[in-house]
């Protein structure tokens, strides 16, 4: 899921190992053909599964590192570009429900398969879009299409491998989210700074047909999977069952408030890096990416803090490094920059990992369900965040969304704060009627 963005979604796709336990089946002779370590066909379902996870997050932010180059060459603001990264991110955010419960009826492997077929297919025409227009409409078509690979492959990998080689599985695939994630933008970046924004989304497109092309070749074939009748009415009982839990409401909360954090810092980035005092080259500002590196040592880490300091305890920390970060890139040193988006970085993978983890902890029933809602609370977190972001740089400069990234680090604190209060008013209420 990740996003990792790339590496947050897949945080969100090794969160949901325990959620998806629940889809195992009990049936021995199941146990016995599902896929491990050394197995037949388990290799070739663990190379498949991290082209997935590079195609589907290549593409997902494959416009955010040339944001600047789009804008000189349409002739639009940061924030109407911005619209390129909002409209895939949006359209996966809706879809990513649907497209769960229409896995349950088709199967995994072929909603995996349409789904990157169809994004590939869309991405060898993205370069081509006559306006910017055409170009959003075309990112949103590609992020509705993507959302059947988040959708699906955590169900795939609970049914068709065994239980104790599930966590190692999932983790190529998290692999495959953050290195497409990263490759993305860095390939399509020095590939504009060659040829132009046009060729760069065309060269991201191609490896995305590759990666579609590897993933259908080598996928082995669902043997566990049983087709379910689609109920919308069921759906929508999960679904409303889930909204109306005010724990699982503040998670969805502080899941899309750090990537409204995130999402505006990386899609306004590029235009901060390419202007004075910095005066990057394109290339130089994809490559800013590899800082998404980071992330996959804290969401790791994020497992050891909240052993050590709770799970509350851990996203202040989250968010008290994400505001540092955000403080250093005021200032006019690209080393203290550079620094600010480690921390903003390592801040924000570590408060998705704890929130992301908390969602299939807190579902009592529904799990997938719940972990769906997340990624779309995270995806439209994404959007807003990069809209809104944009639209603070061009009133305010890189100040006005440093601003808007504090802002929403105050809410996920102020969400915290008060679930450490109703936590405390709980433990008092119970002491007391113990004596």
């Amino acid at each position: 899921m990740p996003p990792a963005d790339t590496g947050a979604s897949s945080v969100i796709v090794r969160s949901g190992a325990s959620a998806l336990s629940s889809l195992h089946f009990s049936h021995s002779s199941d146990e016995d053909t599902r896929l491990e370590p050394g197995g037949p066909g388990y290799r070739r379902m663990s190379f498949a599964l991290f082209a997935a996870g590079v195609a589907t997050f290549a593409l997902l932010y494959s416009t955010q590192a040339l944001l600047p180059a789009i804008s000189g060459g349409l002739g639009v603001t940061a924030d109407q570009a911005s619209w390129t990264v909002s409209a895939a991110t949006g359209g996966l955010a809706l879809a990513v429900v649907p497209l769960s419960a229409l896995s349950e009826r088709f199967g995994r492997r072929t909603m995996m398969t349409a789904s990157l077929c169809v994004a590939a297919l869309v991405a060898l025409l993205v370069p081509l879009a006559p306006s910017l227009g055409w170009l959003v409409a075309l990112r949103a078509v590609q992020g509705a299409a993507l959302a059947g690979v988040p959708a699906s492959a955590m169900a795939y990998l609970a049914e068709e491998v065994r239980p104790r080689a599930l966590v190692g599985a999932i983790g190529l695939f998290v692999a495959g989210n953050s290195i497409g994630g990263m490759t993305g933008r860095i390939l399509a970046g020095w590939v504009a700074q060659a040829w132009g924004w046009r060729a760069g989304l065309a060269a991201v497109g191609a490896l995305a047909v590759v990666c579609a092309l590897v993933f259908r070749l080598l996928i082995p074939r669902a043997r566990h999977f049983k087709a379910a009748a689609v109920s919308p009415r069921r759906l929508a009982r999960t679904v409303g069952g889930h909204l109306s839990d005010p724990l699982l409401r503040r998670l969805y909360a502080i899941g899309a408030l750090f990537m409204t954090v995130f999402g505006a810092v990386y899609t306004v980035i590029g235009y901060r890096l390419a202007e004075a005092p910095f005066s990057l080259p394109q290339g130089v500002v994809g490559s800013i990416f590899l800082i998404y590196l980071v992330g996959t040592a804290s969401s790791a880490a994020a497992g050891r803090l909240v052993g050590r300091m709770g799970r509350r305890g851990a996203l202040y920390l989250a968010v008290g490094t994400t505001t540092l970060g955000l403080l250093l890139t005021v200032t006019s040193s690209l080393l203290a920059v550079l620094a600010g988006l480690v921390l903003i970085t390592a801040g924000f993978f570590a408060g998705h990992a704890v929130a992301s983890s908390s969602v299939s902890r807190a579902a009592k029933t529904g799990r997938a369900q719940a972990s769906a809602l997340y990624q779309t609370a995270y995806y439209l977190g994404s959007s807003v965040g990069g809209t809104l972001g944009a639209l603070a740089f061009g009133a305010g400069g890189w100040d006005g969304t440093v601003v808007l990234g504090l802002l929403a680090m105050v809410g996920a604190a102020s969400i915290t704060l008060y679930a450490t209060r109703r936590a405390l008013v709980e433990r008092r209420r119970e002491a007391a009627v113990r004596a």
